[in-house]
């Protein structure tokens, strides 16, 4: 064997044993919560500072709520509204009611007595042809009128004495619920526009400043949760098919001698790059598919944005 074969095996053989094991590159993050606006409204007030810790509940970001303060009023006299109406029906008339018209039925039964008794006396005497039978008309007209105002206070009497019908009821208690229902809606909105903290954790960021209107939807702060990182790598295409949900690889930090060990929680289905199907086979191993692998709790003091690097290698 020659010279040169046998420094090209030495070479070969050392260029085996320093290539590094695959790995998979990213960074190290956090979940980021964001918070947006619920109303295209004015800042008036930021309680919180950037970089700040803040606790759940916490408020961060106040938005102008006049304009919601007179809605959610205008609710809240709607739901009087409702319940002063249920309560009138459900409580029935007052006796002061049933009483007046019991005494417009007493008045009108008399009116209607002496209305009869006058057509009585115009008829007898139509019959001896001492009146004109147009007087005895309009005798029997007013009776027939007072007996029909006589028929209807009657049965305006019975109405108060039998209360609403039930169907009324019904419909007003609904009314009543409606009511209700729209004026939590609009107590809830006013309350979102009060922005709290979510989750403990950073304030991150805050893109708008006092005074500033924003649009509905708009990110008004931004969290990093206080929990353990995860690295978020890429991970190359030749290595996805061999990974599985809950897969633990060793994860490298800088600055760190022992790696971390990190368990696979999500990864995604599609590459991140180019689709796989504008790609040959040797272009395919340069897709990169993202994913998420967890580190354990002890590891929350790790700061987010550091270099990581996962091994692929089981």
């Amino acid at each position: 064997m020659s010279i040169k074969l046998i420094w090209s095996f030495f070479l070969l053989a050392l260029i085996g044993c320093t290539a590094k094991a695959p790995s998979a590159l990213g960074t190290l993050e956090r979940d980021r919560v964001l918070l947006t606006a619920t109303a295209n409204e004015i800042i008036v007030e930021l309680t919180s500072k950037e970089g700040q810790f803040v606790n759940t509940g916490e408020v961060l970001v106040k938005l102008d709520n006049k304009r919601q303060t007179a809605i959610v009023a205008r609710a809240q006299a709607e739901q009087a509204k409702a319940e002063a109406y249920l309560l009138k029906l459900t409580n029935g008339e007052r006796p002061e009611d049933i009483a007046s018209a019991q005494a417009d039925v007493e008045r009108t039964r008399s009116a209607f007595e002496e209305a009869r008794n006058n057509f009585h006396r115009l008829d007898k005497l139509v019959t001896e042809r001492l009146i004109s039978v147009s007087e005895r008309d309009a005798a029997k007209a007013r009776k027939d009128e007072t007996e029909a105002r006589l028929h209807s206070s009657i049965e305006q009497l019975n109405k108060l004495i039998k209360g609403v019908r039930h169907e009324d009821i019904v419909q007003a208690q609904a009314a009543l619920a409606a009511s209700l229902a729209e004026l939590q809606l609009q107590e809830q909105i006013l309350k979102d526009l009060t922005v709290v903290a979510t989750r403990d954790g950073i304030l991150d960021s805050l893109p708008y400043n006092l005074g500033e209107r924003v649009n509905l939807g708009a990110i008004l702060a931004a969290i990093q949760a206080d929990n353990a990182p995860f690295a978020r790598v890429y991970i190359p295409e030749p290595f996805r098919v061999s990974l599985a949900l809950g897969d633990k690889r060793p994860v490298h930090i800088d600055g760190i001698e022992q790696p971390l060990i990190g368990k696979l929680r999500w990864i995604a289905t599609e590459p991140s790059f180019t689709p796989y199907y504008a790609l040959n086979e040797t272009d395919r191993a340069r897709l990169m598919y993202l994913a998420e692998f967890d580190l354990v709790e002890t590891d929350r003091a790790l700061p987010t944005g550091m270099p990581v690097s996962v091994d692929l290698s089981e």
